[in-house]
Parts: structure tokens; C-alpha cells; sequence
């Protein structure tokens, strides 16, 4: 490069001093480690010199030997990606540092294992994120998104879920006992394509809930109000719906072998395409 400097002296419009000395219109902070370099071929720079200026000086004057221990140097420098889970006790400074009537977005967030138990997390957005074995046990998640979270082993009991989000999330072997689904409103909890293989949703009001074809293989719903719900095409094979209210409920198409209907509050009317 500074071969091409002073060859094409015109082009690069280089200028000299009284001196004779020629004027290189660059950062000489940034220059003096590659000086150095050329000097005895060690990488050495003092503290509070950006890498990264140095890098751009290296590539300026096309020294590719240096480059690359520069590049790794800089790969070196930078602090590892915390991927640790989020604690109840950092996601509560959270929510009180956030105005009321500001949109709460987690989305891909870890919770993994969190307390999170008895909280106000109304409208919250948890899409995608992991909430794998936390406790959630009498939150309030009124509204929240939960599309694609991973909610496996979660305890929610006696949690409030009006108007949730669940699209293909995945909730398999959690516990929703006791689980309040139905807005008085009439706004209703979207469970479509969610994985809820072996949940216990033992006596939870979910009436009008959108159940299409999510999985319920080996669930307990036992004496849950599923009055007007909807599982067209749901999995209930093995499923305990003993005690259910099923009126009105949309059975089309669901899956029902080896689902036990004993003791239902409501007669069930299958259809021809009920399986």
C-alpha cells in the first residue's frame, strides 16, 4: 500500500511538510501497533486502544498477517453470550422499571426452571420463549402470548389464562389444574396446535376454548367445563373426560379411542366423524 502511495503520488494527492516529510491522512493512535508489528512481528496493544480501529488501519494497508491475529484477538475479546435463565428476582426489577401502559416483550426469552408464580403478567408477549418447568401457579397471564413457548413441566395451577395465547405451543406434561380459560367477555383462550400430551387439567373452566387439533393424548380433563369448545380434530386418544361438560362442544373429526367418557354431566353425541 504505501508502495502505491508514493508511485502514483497524484492520484493519492500525498502532501509534504517544509520538511520533505509526507503526510499519511491516518490515525497514528492506531498506526503504532502496526508499526510495531512491522518492527518484530508481535501483536502488542496498550490498554485503551480499540481493536477494532487497529483492525481497520490493518486492512487499510492490506497487512494480512496481521489481520487475522487481529480478528481473533477481537473474537477472544468479546464477553460470552449469557444464556443463563432469568430469575424471578431480575424479571420482577423488570416489571416494576416498566411503565403500566408499556407493550412487555419476551419474546424468546429463557425462564427455564423460573418462579414466577402468583405474578401479574397480564399481555405479556412470551412468544417463543422457554418457560420449561416454571412455576406459574396462581399467575395472572390474562391476554398473554404464549404462541410457541415451551411451557413443558410448567405447574400453572389455579392460574388465570382468559383470553391466552397458546398456538402451537408446548406444554406436554404440565399442570393446569384448577385453570380459569373463560372470559366472561366472551373473549376466548386460543389453544389451536398446541402439544398437551399427558397435561392434568383437572377441573379447569374452559368453556368456548379453541382446542383444533392440538394433542391431548393421555390428558386428565376430568371435570373440566368444556362446554362449546372447540376440538375439531383434536387428539384425545387415552384421555380421562370423566365428569366433562361437553355441550355443545365441536367434537368433529377428534380422535376418542381409549378416552374414558364415565360419569359426563352432559350425554355425548357422536357424530360419524368422530374417531
Amino acid at each position: 500500500m504505501l508502495a502505491h502511495m508514493f508511485k502514483d503520488r497524484g492520484v493519492w494527492g500525498n502532501k509534504q511538510d517544509h520538511r520533505g516529510a509526507f503526510l499519511i491522512d491516518r490515525s497514528p493512535e492506531y498506526f503504532e501497533p502496526i508499526l510495531n508489528y512491522l518492527r518484530h512481528g508481535q501483536l502488542i496493544v496498550n490498554d485503551g486502544i480499540n481493536l477494532l480501529g487497529v483492525l481497520e488501519e490493518a486492512r487499510f494497508f492490506g497487512i494480512d498477517s496481521l489481520i487475522e491475529h487481529l480478528e481473533v484477538a477481537i473474537k477472544n475479546s468479546q464477553p460470552p453470550e449469557d444464556h443463563s435463565p432469568i430469575s424471578r428476582k431480575e424479571f420482577v426489577r423488570f416489571l416494576l422499571a416498566t411503565p403500566t401502559k408499556s407493550e412487555l416483550r419476551c419474546q424468546g426469552l429463557n425462564f427455564s426452571g423460573a418462579d414466577l408464580s402468583r405474578l401479574d403478567l397480564r399481555y405479556i408477549n412470551f412468544k417463543m420463549a422457554n418457560l420449561s418447568r416454571c412455576n406459574l401457579a396462581h399467575a395472572n397471564l390474562c391476554c398473554a402470548n404464549l404462541e410457541r413457548a415451551d411451557l413443558s413441566g410448567s405447574v400453572l395451577d389455579c392460574a388465570n389464562l382468559q383470553g391466552v395465547k397458546m398456538l402451537c405451543s408446548n406444554a406436554e406434561g404440565a399442570s393446569l389444574k384448577l385453570c380459569n380459560f373463560e372470559d366472561p367477555s366472551g373473549l376466548k383462550a386460543n389453544l389451536e396446535g398446541a402439544n398437551l400430551k399427558g397435561v392434568d387439567m383437572e377441573g379447569s373452566q374452559m368453556t368456548g376454548i379453541n382446542l383444533r387439533v392440538a394433542t391431548l393424548k393421555n390428558a386428565k380433563l376430568k371435570n373440566c367445563n368444556l362446554r362449546g369448545a372447540t376440538l375439531a380434530g383434536t387428539d384425545l386418544e387415552n384421555c380421562d373426560l370423566s365428569g366433562c361438560d361437553l355441550q355443545e362442544a365441536n367434537l368433529r373429526g377428534s380422535n376418542v379411542k381409549g378416552a374414558i367418557f364415565e360419569e359426563m354431566l352432559t350425554p355425548l353425541h357422536m357424530s360419524q366423524s368422530v374417531r
